[in-house]
């Protein structure tokens, strides 16, 4: 009796011990993800800081520029002009915080990956930037003049009188070019979930039809509804895709020639 009651303490200990063992990296997992975001949540008030300096010669500049060019904005409430500030510093914000930020989702998962891994990783973090800025421009330059003059026309029909509120006018704006400008980060996410082994470009073959049909849907939904638009928007879209996988091969041919030299270094 007494040996069965030794072995059930043991055995529990045992069992408490592996889900000590186990709890442990989690809570360091956790500790780390809660450090990581804590400096992109300072970076990004710092961005705003930057942000609020940098607003005024930035709606200047926006000002000046089709289709703002000559419009009559207003205010409709004391707090427009702040939102307006408010707004931009948002927006430089991001754009300050995006390289940051990928930094920081590195330095996460550096850790898991090997040596290797590691710097092919890291070399994607300075493009992410420059992604960014690219769909911000095809954003403001295309989608966005295409969305506002559809809109005036439909108004221009009914014999509506417009009146252009400063916090829609740039609502409407930033509603457009924020998540077009995210989704030009695909291919790096991609090549970069790519290179710590989640996806493979035949899984992304696999996913094809889903993908084109997110593509297209965010297409129509972030432009007027008429074909000619939609078609504009989601024909790149899809060949950012069809870009994405064509580096996910790429990346994943480079890792079957490094496994497969290392089974053979394994083998001799």
């Amino acid at each position: 009796m007494g040996t069965s009651q030794r072995g059930a303490s043991e055995e529990s200990f045992d069992r408490k011990r592996i889900r000590e063992e186990g709890l442990m990296p989690l809570l360091e997992h956790l500790g780390e993800l809660r450090k990581r975001i804590i400096y992109m949540l300072i970076i990004i008030v710092i961005g705003m800081v930057i942000g609020l300096v940098v607003a005024d010669p930035a709606y200047t500049f926006l000002m000046k520029q089709e289709p703002a060019n000559g419009l009559p904005l207003h205010a409709f409430s004391m707090w427009d002009g702040i939102g307006m500030y408010m707004k931009f510093a948002l927006v430089i914000a991001l754009i300050l915080a995006i390289p940051f930020t990928a930094y920081q989702l590195w330095a996460f998962v550096k850790p898991a990956l090997k040596k290797n891994e590691q710097r092919a990783t890291l070399k994607y973090i300075p493009f992410a930037l420059f992604m960014f800025l690219l769909g911000l421009a095809f954003s403001y330059f295309v989608v966005f003049p295409l969305a506002f003059h559809f809109t005036r026309t439909v108004s221009a029909n009914l014999n509506l009188e417009e009146t252009i509120g400063i916090t829609q006018y740039f609502s409407f704006m930033f509603s457009i070019l924020i998540p077009i400008s995210l989704l030009f980060e695909l291919p790096l996410v991609i090549m970069f979930l790519t290179a710590i082994r989640v996806l493979n470009p035949i899984r992304l073959r696999k996913l094809r039809r889903l993908a084109y049909f997110i593509m297209i849907f965010i297409g129509v939904v972030v432009t007027p509804p008429d074909f000619i638009s939609d078609i504009l928007v989601a024909i790149p879209l899809i060949i950012l895709y069809e870009f994405s996988v064509f580096l996910s091969a790429m990346v994943y041919k480079k890792q079957l020639v490094a496994d497969k030299k290392w089974e053979d270094e394994q083998e001799d």
